[in-house]
Parts: C-alpha cells; sequence; structure tokens
C-alpha cells in the first residue's frame, strides 16, 4: 500500500486550446500551449486518455501507470455534452445510440454503443476561451453522448457522421469523478479510492 500512496491523481478542467501532453513532440507546432503551463505537476505524471486541443473539460492526470490503465479501459463511462450545429434530430440520435462508422487513422471503425440524449437546455458551463458562433448563423443544440472507448476525435467524428458536425465538445464525467463546479485551467488533487470508484 505504501507504493501505492505514493502516487499522486489529479482532475484537471482542460481548457480549449491546450494539448493534453507536457512535451511538444516532432509532430506538434512549437507554440502549442502544454499543461505544465497551467499547474506544477510532479515528475512522471501522465494525462489519463486525451482531450483535442478544441476539446475541454475533465481531463484525469496519475503518476501511476495502471491506473491510467484502469481508467482508459472500456470499465468506465466517459460523457460528453456536445454542442451541435443544427436542431438534433429524433433519427439521428437512434443512430449515434445504435452505433456509426467513422474513419480512425484511415480505415472504418463501428462505434459501440452509446448513451445519447438531447440536453432540454444549455448546460451550465465556463465560457470558452474562444466564442463559439452566435445563432444568427443558425440554431444549435446541446447532447450529452456517453461513450466507454475513446478514439481519436471519436465524439466529433460520430455527430459529423450523422450531419450534425460539433461546435462544443466538453468531458463532464469519467466513471462516478465529474468536473463539479471546476473553473477552466483549475487542478484537484484525488484519491486513489475515488480513481476506482465504479
Amino acid at each position: 500500500m505504501k507504493e501505492l500512496a505514493s502516487h499522486q491523481h489529479f482532475a484537471l478542467f482542460k481548457p480549449y486550446g491546450y494539448l493534453s501532453q507536457f512535451v511538444n513532440n516532432q509532430t506538434t507546432r512549437k507554440n502549442k500551449k502544454l499543461l505544465g503551463e497551467l499547474y506544477n505537476f510532479p515528475e512522471n505524471c501522465m494525462a489519463i486518455g486525451r482531450l483535442d486541443y478544441h476539446s475541454e473539460g475533465l481531463l484525469l492526470l496519475t503518476t501511476d501507470g495502471k491506473i491510467s490503465e484502469a481508467i482508459r479501459s472500456e470499465k468506465f463511462e466517459k460523457e460528453y455534452y456536445v454542442q451541435i450545429d443544427g436542431i438534433i434530430t429524433d433519427n439521428a440520435i437512434s443512430e449515434l445510440k445504435k452505433g456509426v462508422t467513422i474513419s480512425i487513422e484511415g480505415k472504418s471503425f463501428e462505434t459501440k454503443e452509446a448513451i445519447v440524449k438531447k440536453l432540454k437546455s444549455t448546460p451550465k458551463l465556463p465560457e470558452r476561451a474562444k466564442k463559439i458562433r452566435d445563432e444568427r448563423h443558425g440554431a444549435t443544440s446541446w447532447i450529452s453522448i456517453i461513450i466507454r472507448e475513446g478514439k481519436f476525435r471519436q465524439v466529433r467524428k460520430m455527430t459529423a457522421v450523422v450531419g450534425f458536425p460539433t461546435l462544443r465538445l466538453v468531458r463532464v464525467r469519467i466513471g462516478e469523478i465529474t468536473m463539479e463546479s471546476m473553473k477552466a485551467g483549475t487542478v484537484k488533487h484525488l484519491n486513489l479510492n475515488e480513481l476506482l470508484k465504479k
């Protein structure tokens, strides 16, 4: 238990415009903002999964590789609030629920069944650093999508396939861990029991 207790775990509200990594690699531009600019994370800290540059919300971090692997598994639900271009139809929601075919690294990928519902009102979220286009450019709507996978840009690709491109994507929950009232860029410590709670 002493070895486990020595590890540290964090929840971060990743803001828009940051990469989910600590070091720029050869495939990323040097001017991209990194997680280390938000908080003094310990050495060997890693993001558990990723949120792409344009996406926001709950990102878990840990110094424990075993914890990272467990949280990334399909045992844990990942819930996203998604603002889409247009008023989503019942048919599109049905397609998303059943699973759709998207492209991952040039190959067809069938998404698994998802829990999808239209949100009755705009969720209360921190304002995004870069504004979303306003209603004068057409109506938008919000949906909740719960998946257990985590392919690159999966949710964005899913909504695009059914004809409703994503305008804003915010992850609000991983397993039982939620953003609660966190603001963009804020960090809080988690304990091991919270991370492994189902």
